[in-house]
């Protein structure tokens, strides 16, 4: 333990064990929900302020580590880049005169990033897929459209309904104004979505304004080509 902790406190190992302990503890914040652990995002603001974090981004998207949370890549790169420096540091390093091992140290902290970056591309790749099947369709696209009331009945504090994406289709929970309800079947029209209680307002689609219009121009197009 003695052995572990000389080699990791000490250079060149010691600015990778620095980071590596830093996202250890931003991760265990995120598990506590602290702070934002950025899967919802395509990055995470450290601190830096928008243009850094763009910086920060771009830079690892041109590496291909793009797609995935800022810090779980500097996760990564840090204990990629830890391990090879420890393990260099001590099977060779150690018995070196200290000149020498802290010349050819700074030269193993930045080589030890060589093989880093390719590793964590290659864990990112599931990671992205994974993403990729979890991002939320945007709330704002749904808006207009019809869903089925799928649950006994809605009402302003509970129920759900049905949308055709042109997919598996998607279940929404769904509210109707106070006072109103409708049974399982009924046909209604997404008219704002609330974001902090993560419903949709709905109203019945043969009482929603703009459909009627649209019906009513639809029967009188009807009319006119009799």
């Amino acid at each position: 333990m003695a052995e572990f902790l000389n080699v990791a406190l000490t250079f060149p190992t010691l600015p990778y064990s620095i980071v590596l302990a830093f996202a250890m503890v931003y991760w265990l914040l995120a598990a506590c929900g602290v702070v934002d652990d950025g899967f919802a995002t395509d990055g995470i603001d450290l601190g830096g302020g928008e243009e850094g974090l763009h910086g920060i981004s771009g830079m690892f998207s041109r590496l291909g580590l793009g797609g995935a949370p800022v810090m779980l890549v500097i996760a990564l790169l840090a204990f990629f880049g830890w391990t090879g420096t420890y393990l260099t540091h001590l099977f060779l390093l150690q018995p070196l005169p200290v000149p020498l091992r802290w010349a050819a140290g700074s030269a193993v902290a930045l080589l030890a990033l060589v093989p880093a970056v390719p590793l964590t591309a290659l864990i990112l790749r599931p990671v992205r897929r994974l993403l990729l099947r979890l991002r939320a369709v945007p709330q704002t696209s749904l808006l207009g459209r019809i869903g089925v009331i799928a649950s006994p009945q809605v009402t302003a504090s509970t129920g759900y309904a049905t949308v055709d994406d042109g997919g598996a289709g998607l279940i929404l929970q769904v509210r109707l104004p106070d006072g109103q309800t409708l049974p399982r079947g009924s046909r209604v029209v997404l008219i704002d979505y609330v974001a902090e209680h993560n419903h949709y307002r709905v109203a019945a689609e043969d009482s929603h304004p703009a459909l009627s219009f649209q019906d009513s121009l639809i029967a009188g197009d009807k009319e006119i080509h009799r």
